[in-house]
């Protein structure tokens, strides 16, 4: 096994994280729930192939195939294996389904050298607005809506009180800066109180190795350094390229994918401009700033 292989973790004698070294673009986490007779599963993965080696670990765990898969958002990298779980009934926040459908095949145009193999879009057909309750045999699995945008517009967190353990979805990146443009800022701080109500021990992000609740204060950390620097920019009249270019990132220059600074900037300049949660910002503007503080590379997809 090399460093970069999928791993899975029994974090308690029902739940399983399934982790995508290193947790870079399109290496997201998913997990699994299982009582030995009824499976959930949380979130899928970017390809074919990478959702069939999902599949293969979760039988490898002795478990059953999920009758149930849960998307933490709509983002392709969560959502476009939900075919190969055809058995399964997909489950998701109201506006999951809506961005799923709207967002189709949306990674094939941001990445047209990747090789996605057979994605069929699936969205939730089973959906829900604030909470909701369901269950792996005798296992409570609750869904929680942050209370407004965050990451996205449907994100979903997934609460097992009784193991204490959370799948934030891309709430959290572990070790990974956080991504905000099809979201929001200030939604995102109010989603990290809602993790913190919940009083899990264990966390599961969205991306990257599994933590601890500390990783709540890192993100509240890096998002108040945005906001701060998305304020002084936008006072002095830079755009958000000229304000990532002057940026120290001191500490927070250690984390994967620091390009994504211009892109967070992008989204707390439409919110200081007064724009809703969550509108729509230009993707090739997003990502072509990201391409120049990527030293004019554009980002990669490493799935």
């Amino acid at each position: 096994m090399s460093a970069t292989d999928p791993y899975t973790v029994q974090l308690t004698p029902e739940v399983h994280a399934y982790v995508q070294p290193d947790g870079g673009w399109c290496l997201n986490n998913a997990g699994f729930v299982s009582d030995g007779e009824s499976t959930l599963l949380v979130d899928t993965a970017a390809t074919e192939r990478r959702a069939r080696a999902l599949r293969e670990a979760v039988l490898a765990a002795g478990v059953p195939l999920p009758s149930a898969v849960v998307n933490t958002h709509h983002h392709g990298d969560h959502t476009y294996g939900n075919g190969v779980f055809a058995e399964a009934v997909v489950m998701g926040h109201d506006s999951c389904r809506t961005e799923v459908l709207a967002a189709g095949h949306q990674l094939h145009l941001l990445w047209p050298r990747t090789d996605f193999g057979d994605i069929r879009i699936t969205a939730p057909t089973v959906t829900y607005s604030d909470r909701l309750t369901v269950h792996a045999g005798d296992i409570e699995v609750r869904l929680i809506h942050p209370g407004g945008v965050a990451h996205t517009l449907g994100d979903t967190v997934v609460h097992l009180p009784g193991q204490r353990v959370v799948f934030t979805g891309d709430l959290i990146f572990q070790g990974g800066t956080p991504f905000i443009p099809m979201g929001s800022l200030s939604g995102s701080l109010r989603a990290l109180d809602v993790l913190r109500s919940l009083d899990a021990t264990t966390v599961v992000p969205g991306h990257g190795p599994i933590t601890d609740p500390s990783a709540y204060d890192a993100t509240e950390r890096y998002l108040r350094y945005v906001a701060e620097l998305a304020q002084q920019g936008h006072a002095k009249g830079l755009t958000p390229l000229e304000t990532a270019r002057e940026a120290d990132l001191g500490v927070f220059a250690e984390l994967r994918e620091s390009e994504r600074l211009v892109a967070n900037l992008h989204r707390a300049y439409a919110e200081l401009d007064g724009e809703p949660e969550g509108s729509p910002l230009d993707p090739v503007a997003v990502f072509g700033d990201m391409a120049q503080m990527n030293g004019g590379v554009p980002v990669a997809c490493h799935a």
